[in-house]
């Protein structure tokens, strides 16, 4: 009997003993529960990564596809989720339409537009920023109550100026021309119009504006424009593109009406769209900066501004590089000459 009971309590505290081993090993519980820590880290990260909307005017261009390559770059890049969605032609009713969806179905941190309409976007802008989203525009501006800052490529005054030079320079600083623009609304062509003009009226007396027209960034609709004009006035001697899909249909358009070295044509384009135009002498120079680079830093400044930090002066982007900061405007860069010595340079 007594054998029996010590053969009982030995059992016994085998068993406690046992029990307080495995109550005080770790590796158990850490096994069991890494997983859902892991998980719950996971959908922490995945709450804070921050949603980015970039809007352009129109989508299927390639100055805009050009962009939208830059901004999911950036995305890549930067840990930040973006939409790239816009309207099917440059128009504004389209744009707000794109817009208010956005910002009703995607709880976005920031909206990044280049607007068709400087004031028919308005409502839809303030809309967003009471629903918490913040708001910036880049490549065409709103009126500045609509956004907390615009990124502008390059500085309006010196691009208008530089592509009235650029023609005068190709019909030796005398003769007639017309101005194929994009959307009439739109605040960026607008101010790079009023520069043409300015440096038409104040240093080239002897050259003649005879017609300014838009194509509303439509390269169909630009090809059509350039045909016209060619036909209505059979002496002119040039065409200033102020939208991206003027020069390469103004180009075609001169190939195929055998004016060749009798028109000139220069402007804003991206350099593939130009390359055989360049380098077969039907165009000597368009002009652009690089709109991969324009869609990287809009979603680089988005992101800092969903952190609640603005650009400021000389700030130094990676993949962009320095910028300006002027008031509530960014600067990009320097606008770039494309001919056909440095066109192969250039992929966009």
């Amino acid at each position: 009997m007594r054998s029996k009971t010590v053969l009982m309590l030995i059992l016994f505290i085998l068993f406690v003993s046992g029990c307080s081993m495995k109550g005080t090993s770790k590796e158990p519980y850490h096994v069991v529960y890494s997983s859902e820590i892991i998980t719950e880290q996971t959908e922490n990260q995945n709450s804070n990564t921050y949603k980015i909307a970039i809007v352009p005017k129109v989508m299927n261009i390639p100055y805009f596809n050009a962009v939208e390559q830059g901004a999911m770059e950036a995305a890549n890049d930067l840990q930040v989720e973006v939409i790239y969605q816009g309207p099917n032609i440059a128009n504004s009713k389209q744009q707000i339409e794109v817009v208010d969806q956005l910002v009703r179905n995607e709880n976005l941190d920031v909206l990044a537009i280049s607007a068709n309409d400087p004031e028919a976007l308005l409502p839809s802008l303030k809309k967003a920023e009471k629903m918490g989203v913040k708001v910036i525009t880049w490549d065409a501006d709103t009126l500045p109550e609509g956004r907390s800052f615009f990124i502008n490529m390059v500085q309006d005054e010196t691009l208008g100026r530089h592509l009235m030079d650029t023609l005068a320079w190709n019909i030796d600083e005398k003769g007639k021309f017309a101005i194929m623009t994009g959307a009439d609304t739109a605040a960026n062509l607008n101010e790079w119009l009023y520069w043409i003009k300015q440096q038409h009226q104040e240093f080239y007396p002897d050259m003649q504006l005879v017609e300014t027209v838009a194509a509303n960034d439509d390269p169909q609709q630009a090809y059509i424009v350039a045909k016209e004009l060619l036909a209505k006035y059979p002496d002119l001697d040039g065409i200033i593109g102020n939208s991206s899909v003027a020069p390469p249909a103004a180009a075609q358009a001169i190939k195929e009406e055998g004016k060749v070295g009798e028109v000139a044509i220069v402007g804003l384009s991206s350099p593939n769209p130009m390359n055989e135009y360049l380098k077969k002498d039907i165009v000597h120079v368009v002009t652009l900066w690089s709109p991969k680079k324009l869609g990287y830093l809009t979603v680089a400044l988005s992101k800092q501004l969903a952190e609640g930090d603005f650009p400021y002066n000389n700030q130094e982007i990676g993949g962009v590089g320095k910028i300006r900061v002027d008031n509530d405007t960014v600067i990009m860069g320097e606008p770039i000459d494309f001919t056909k010595e440095n066109v192969d340079q250039y992929d966009f």
